[in-house]
């Protein structure tokens, strides 16, 4: 379960942090690819996280 809540709390630090460095640099005219590859990989982290809660609450068989 603890793991669980490290791995949410991961995704919505990287968000923020990726959201945060976005407004700053581009108020600041500097590149904004730091923060969007943040962003993205958040994103991916949020996918992969529903998804394997999907199966989990589902209680499918992926090996069948």
């Amino acid at each position: 379960m603890g793991l669980i809540i490290f791995y949410w709390l991961a995704v919505a630090v990287l968000f923020i942090v990726g959201l945060i460095q976005v407004i700053i640099r581009s108020s600041r005219n500097q590149p904004v690819k730091p923060g969007l590859i943040l962003i993205i990989i958040s994103v991916i982290m949020i996918v992969i996280g529903a998804g394997a809660c999907a199966i989990i609450l589902s209680n499918l068989s992926i090996g069948r």
